[in-house]
């Protein structure tokens, strides 16, 4: 598959996905999104730039601390993911969402940067992340959220094992290698953000565990990227994939799961 029809792919699913993303977001984009603003800290008049904002779990709390004279764009490709962010920020008007690729951003000077899990769906995620790192002003602060080795793999694996099962067909393989399975640990990661041009290079350790309730467990798949798995099937085939998850997360004796993250934390250039 070629690299723009991934991206496209990846798009449609978080369009679809963008109202189970909001009512996921409680649960895990929420806290997420929380604790990369708090290790970054915009302050009051901050110009922020959010990018792969979704549905604004770190631009909401981001254009809370900049105050009315301060300003997040907060950027992300999914036009239905701009349209709940809209509903979201009602009443926060220094916040402007925008449906673009980032990574083509005309933006700059920003004090602040950040991307809470969005860096790796860029389609070369070095050149991505260096792109947003050149949006912020010489000495502005950056913080880049990747999840932590493992986080969220049994997800995937169960939901690719139901979906098989539902459709009678081989489950799909493991996505391809990725520069995510290099970094994703502190050390690795905070050198590969030093390697970049940050300086002054913090990584944080998040440690956070999802109760998989059978509500919560499905809307780990439905408001989330994992939503691209169901995107060609039919209702009743989704209602099947549903039932054989949830059977296939219970018998494995999986009651919660890893959403741990890293939050990396650095210094633009000067």
């Amino acid at each position: 598959m070629s690299t723009g029809s991934r991206n496209e792919e990846t798009r449609r699913a978080f369009d679809a996905a963008a109202t189970d993303f909001t009512a996921l977001g409680r649960y895990l984009w929420s806290p997420i999104g929380e604790a990369t603003v708090a290790a970054v800290g915009p302050r009051p008049g901050d110009r922020v730039l959010d990018a792969c904002c979704g549905t604004g779990a770190s631009a909401v709390p981001a254009a809370r601390l900049v105050g009315p004279d301060g300003v997040v764009d907060a950027v992300d490709v999914s036009g239905p993911m701009v349209e709940e962010l809209r509903a979201n920020a009602a009443g926060l008007p220094q916040l402007h969402a925008h449906q673009a690729d980032v990574t083509a951003w005309g933006g700059r000077g920003y004090d602040v940067v950040v991307s809470a899990l969005g860096i790796f769906f860029f389609p070369d995620m070095t050149a991505g992340t260096r792109s947003l790192i050149g949006t912020a002003r010489p000495g502005g602060r950056v913080a880049f959220t990747i999840w932590r080795g493992d986080s969220m793999v049994a997800a995937g694996r169960h939901l690719r094992q139901a979906v098989a099962a539902a459709t009678a067909t081989e489950p799909a393989p493991e996505r391809k290698p990725h520069l995510l399975d290099e970094i994703n640990q502190a050390e690795p990661y905070a050198g590969w953000l030093t390697g970049l041009g940050l300086s002054d290079v913090d990584v944080e350790v998040k440690e956070l565990r999802l109760t998989m309730t059978p509500e919560v467990a499905w809307l780990v798949v439905l408001g989330s990227g994992f939503r691209g798995a169901l995107a060609t099937l039919a209702p009743e085939t989704v209602d099947s994939v549903r039932e054989l998850y949830l059977s296939s997360l219970r018998e494995a004796g999986i009651g919660e799961l890893d959403a741990t993250t890293l939050i990396g934390v650095g210094t633009a250039p000067r």
